[in-house]
């Protein structure tokens, strides 16, 4: 494939709430913004079934359709969407140089990278099957479905022990599942996940399959990792809190990265360690890691690359 150069004002590296309000910021502003999906276009939201929790829809709406929506609103005010993925990015210099899997190499004036990151899952068939049908990675995004019911969590650190907790509140029953006998949260988290009556700890355990039918989640099959023994926990929902992985690997040694490899930007900015390059959404945000928060750092981005452009 021979390779062609394209000059854009500002290109944006992935897609979901982050990118697409990048997006639609950017365009509006007239940078008549590139965008490149990436692996996932429209991010994690496209493996989520029901979206309740975003304002503007009263009634809810699925993950797909959300970011369908996001990507026409880009493209109505001029957006170049693209499938796709960036595979190489030089930020020494200006005009940044990506290039791209369709065989294109865009010189930018300005970057922002909204390539989110990645839930970690157990790795199971059964883990697939019934991903967005009782399967989750986010307690905050979806625990309200399962309000008085029993669930289980698999995890031992603080992202687990906080999702339980907050779990908690809301279902009959959580089932924490993890292999080790104490928790590697921290000790803080460790007293509130002991002390919360409806939390049941499963030790020593390793999730074995997860059960169902056409209708979802009916259960999990847990193997207890010393005595090989099985034991099946009636559950209607599944959470795997083990952790997520930024997108960020293309970006090592061009911008600066944390400790988790996240992108670090400038505190109540999304400004990068490379003036003109910025990252928003999950890419930088381990925290928070919701769609409304993704979609504000968006703006940020464009807000802050349109003023860069045009100083």
């Amino acid at each position: 494939m021979s390779e062609i150069k394209e000059t854009a004002r500002c290109l944006i590296i992935g897609s979901g709430p982050a990118g697409y309000t990048a997006a639609i910021y950017a365009a509006r502003a007239d940078l008549k913004p590139v965008m490149y999906q990436g692996m996932q276009p429209g991010g994690q939201l496209t493996i989520t079934t029901e979206v309740e929790n975003f304002p503007g829809y009263p009634k809810g709406i699925t993950g797909p359709e959300m970011m369908e929506e996001f990507k026409e609103q880009a493209e109505r005010f001029g957006t170049q969407v693209r499938g796709g993925v960036v595979t190489e990015v030089d930020l020494s210099k200006r005009p940044f140089m990506a290039k791209a899997d369709d065989g294109k190499t865009i010189l930018a004036e300005a970057i922002i990278i909204a390539t989110g990151a990645s839930a970690k899952w157990l790795g199971l068939e059964s883990e697939k099957k019934f991903m967005g049908m009782g399967v989750s990675g986010c307690a905050t995004c979806d625990g309200f479905f399962y309000r008085g019911q029993e669930v289980a969590i698999v995890g031992g650190g603080d992202t687990a022990a906080e999702e339980a907790t907050y779990l908690a509140k809301l279902c009959k029953k959580v089932f924490m599942i993890h292999r080790r006998s104490e928790l590697r949260a921290s000790k803080a988290m460790q007293h509130k996940v002991l002390n919360t009556p409806n939390i049941e700890m499963v030790w020593d355990s390793a999730p074995e399959e997860v059960l169902g039918d056409e209708s979802g989640v009916t259960g999990m099959r847990v193997r207890n990792v010393n005595t090989g023994e099985s034991r099946d926990l009636v559950v209607m929902g599944v959470f795997v809190a083990i952790g997520h992985k930024p997108n960020t690997g293309i970006f090592e040694g061009q911008v600066e990265l944390d400790e988790m490899s996240y992108v670090k930007t400038k505190p109540g900015t999304t400004q990068t360690s490379v003036e003109g390059v910025y990252a928003c959404g999950d890419v930088q945000d381990h925290h928070y890691r919701q769609a409304i928060t993704a979609a504000g750092t968006g703006c940020m981005a464009a807000i802050e690359a349109e003023r860069f452009i045009g100083s």
